[in-house]
């Protein structure tokens, strides 16, 4: 008996720790992702220095600080994603899975400069790159034992993590910083309520299997909010931004589905962390775990996103930049 209260005390007292750990940090990341959007909305359009015009135009970019950032987090979680294959024993590369979303990101930054055909064909050129990288690293061991595990994982990684995590860089280019900010609180905001509404009230398992964590009433509760934030921010937008928003309750259905989009994300990588025998996908990020933890839902927010704000603008509903 001693031993089993022991361990629901330790397993308590961790919990515990874990939220503290996210309530401190969870603060300094907002008000950071805050900092590193503002800079990049007053950076936007004004003059390039002299060393850069000719590679990035007379004037700076939309996304001009967003794009190094991404490719930091994408890097970091490569490193995860790595880590996820070497459980399996799969010998993949560290610099070949590291490179492979940098060169999905670099080919969405220079394709949305570029346009037309020729900007659209970087993308599946890059993965090619990828992929030809990634056979000819496994051709130097001389080994054809891993080569399926290493190009599949290489190929994983520029699709998962330069792909459509690119996405959030295309919103930027054609939107407001504080329209992707809108976007990125409206994923997390779900991850945010499914947390604490499974923890003070989850009794219906929703994936026992894979998730055993998740509960029907975190995701219900995990919707609702990212909803609320999803009409709410579109108002702020209106308000504060002088942002073109549509009303409220096209907010709230554009919340409500990118929440349900990005708890699938964050089902895929328990997936991936299941697999690989893992709880987080790292520890680089107290509370909440590894980098991946963290961006799973946005990557799958992100194209969705992206459709339904080209969407909303195309029926008049939403601003440009």
């Amino acid at each position: 008996m001693r031993g089993g209260t022991g361990g629901s005390a330790g397993s308590r007292a961790r919990g515990g720790a874990a939220v503290r750990e996210r309530l401190l940090l969870g603060p300094v990341l907002i008000a950071a992702l805050l900092g590193a959007l503002w800079f990049d909305e007053w950076l936007a359009g004004r003059a390039t220095p002299s060393l850069l015009a000719g590679a990035l135009g007379m004037t700076l970019p939309a996304g001009v600080l967003v794009l190094p950032v991404m490719l930091i987090a994408a890097v970091l979680a490569a490193r995860e994603l790595t880590a996820f294959f070497r459980s399996k024993s799969a010998g993949v590369s560290a610099w070949v899975m590291g490179v492979a979303p940098v060169f999905g990101l670099l080919a969405w930054a220079a394709g949305l400069a570029i346009g037309g055909a020729a900007g659209v064909a970087l993308l599946p050129a890059c993965g090619v790159v990828v992929l030809v990288l990634a056979m000819l690293e496994q051709a130097g061991r001389r080994n054809s034992e891993g080569a399926l595990a290493a190009t599949g994982g290489a190929v994983l990684s520029f699709a998962y993590l330069g792909l459509a995590f690119g996405f959030l860089l295309a919103i930027r280019a054609e939107h407001s910083a504080w329209v992707l900010l809108w976007v990125l609180l409206v994923a997390k905001s779900c991850d945010i309520g499914a947390y604490f509404t499974g923890k003070s009230m989850g009794r219906h398992k929703l994936i026992p299997w894979l998730s055993p964590g998740k509960t029907w009433e975190g995701l219900g509760g995990g919707v609702l909010m990212s909803a609320a934030v999803g009409a709410g921010g579109l108002a702020m937008l209106r308000a504060w931004a002088g942002v073109d928003t549509p009303p409220w309750w096209l907010g709230a259905a554009c919340g409500g589905v990118f929440g349900l989009v990005g708890q699938a994300g964050d089902l895929a990588e328990s997936m991936m962390k299941r697999d690989a025998g893992m709880k987080d996908s790292g520890s680089s990020l107290p509370g909440f775990g590894g980098m991946l933890d963290v961006l799973d839902s946005p990557i799958f927010v992100a194209p969705v996103a992206y459709g339904a704000l080209a969407a909303l603008r195309a029926g008049g509903w939403m601003g440009s930049v």
